[in-house]
């Protein structure tokens, strides 16, 4: 049995390659046979480009469908809806118009366009269900029973066609073939051909089951799109109500205050220069050869090999007890100009000091964000974070996922559930 079954083999490969290099002519269908052929190809192809595109209808994001689709496949991980576009928005309107206040018109109307947003986003997962059972799936059973069967069996025929039309051009060239292995090769390709135009035939009979599968999907976007309508008209109505009362309100007017009603404490700075001292010294100076002394400096310099120590308290000294008080310099703050001239002492050298403030450098900071809300994990390599934590920031993942570091710890994370304080690439 294996040996005819080599044989069925190698004759099927001869014959093929003799249609496509040595121009053999092979048995030739009515017309009627291909149209068929021709409308069961392009079904299978609708059918799975249908699939394909409802579900990207239903379900924008690709990559949050990827990771529905490898988070269903890990064993033992949580099952969890896909996330609606106006659940987010809305949920993100309730939470702000909460934050705000209930005083606030602008508040009252966040909470109600948020909660009307998150009404629809519970209708579009009832659109999801009603979409999957009366359309995805009987297309999907279409595809994966109906057109399989079909398909199998003009791949059957093609094969039995190849090895009748080699057993009978082999039988005009005179190789020893028996008419026994010809009829029975003719009787197997006729019944393939009958099977194969049948299953093709129902197929493309079934037009009242797939139009009612298209009246379905209709029905239910019809059904979406008329609750969402209602939502948002009374919706509509509720906001221009708002709108009125706050443009009946008058606005209050506001009132400057004056800095003694803020019950401030105001003092003089410590820090500050008085009127008879400066940094704990006496605005004194004292005369040395003639000229001013800035009491401040405590430099010692060396004149004529010996050192003076040029110090408040020393000049304080030599001073005489009816010496008459000089003025005070015009200027209590200290300038580097000032100092190296008219507030200089003679003995002083006539170079600036080469001690300088280290500079600081600049502050290095990485890419991080601070958590908005607090965020649980539901697949092993999720990062949970509490609203306030600063998380470091490793990479963009896509437009709604993050990959960060916290604690010692790496992990993905959404992108609205965190503000950013230094962006990647900074």
């Amino acid at each position: 049995m294996a040996l005819a079954g080599f044989r069925k083999q190698l004759n099927k490969a001869n014959q093929y390659m003799s249609e496509k290099i040595g121009g053999a002519e092979g048995t030739k269908f009515k017309d009627d046979f291909t149209h068929m052929e021709r409308k069961t190809d392009l079904t299978n192809e609708l059918v799975e480009d249908l699939l394909n595109k409802t579900k990207e209808y239903l379900q924008p994001n690709p990559a949050t469908r990827a990771k529905l689709t490898v988070s269903s496949k890990i064993k033992g991980s949580k099952t969890h809806s896909y996330p609606q576009p106006e659940g987010t928005l809305g949920d993100s309107m309730c939470k702000f118009g909460k934050d705000l206040g209930e005083d606030s018109s602008f508040a009252q109307s966040l909470n109600e366009m948020g909660e009307a947003l998150r009404e629809m986003a519970e209708i579009k997962y009832a659109l999801e269900d009603n979409v999957k059972q009366n359309f995805l799936e009987p297309l999907t059973h279409l595809q994966s029973k109906d057109l399989k069967d079909v398909m199998h069996h003009r791949k059957k025929l093609e094969g039995r066609r190849l090895d009748y039309d080699c057993k009978k051009r082999r039988k005009i060239k005179g190789t020893h073939i028996t008419e026994d292995d010809i009829k029975l090769a003719e009787d197997k390709f006729e019944e393939s051909f009958n099977l194969a135009s049948m299953g093709m035939h129902n197929l493309l009979q079934n037009d009242v089951e797939q139009v009612s599968q298209i009246a379905a999907l209709s029905e239910a976007l019809y059904e979406y799109h008329t609750q969402c309508a209602n939502i948002l008209e009374s919706l509509t109505s509720r906001l221009m109500e708002q709108k009125n009362e706050s443009a009946n309100k008058s606005p209050e007017p506001y009132v400057p205050k004056k800095l003694h009603e803020l019950n401030l404490n105001v003092g003089h700075d410590d820090t500050s220069p008085g009127t008879d001292h400066f940094n704990g010294y006496n605005a004194d100076f004292n005369q040395f050869d003639g000229q001013f002394y800035n009491p401040i400096s405590t430099t010692a310099h060396l004149l004529n090999g010996k050192t003076i120590a040029n110090n408040h308290q020393q000049y304080r000294n030599n001073k005489s007890p009816g010496s008459e008080t000089p003025q005070k310099p015009s200027n209590l703050f200290l300038d580097t100009t000032n100092a190296n001239s008219t507030m200089r002492s003679p003995n002083a050298s006539p170079l600036p000091s080469p001690v300088r403030s280290p500079a600081r450098s600049p502050e290095q900071r990485n890419p991080c964000c601070q958590a908005l809300y607090d965020f649980e994990p539901e697949n092993a390599n999720e990062l949970p974070f509490r609203e306030g934590d600063m998380i470091q920031l490793k990479t963009q993942i896509d437009d709604n996922w993050y990959e960060g570091v916290l604690n010692g710890k790496s992990g993905l994370f959404p992108i609205s559930y965190v503000q950013v304080v230094v962006p990647l690439g900074h």
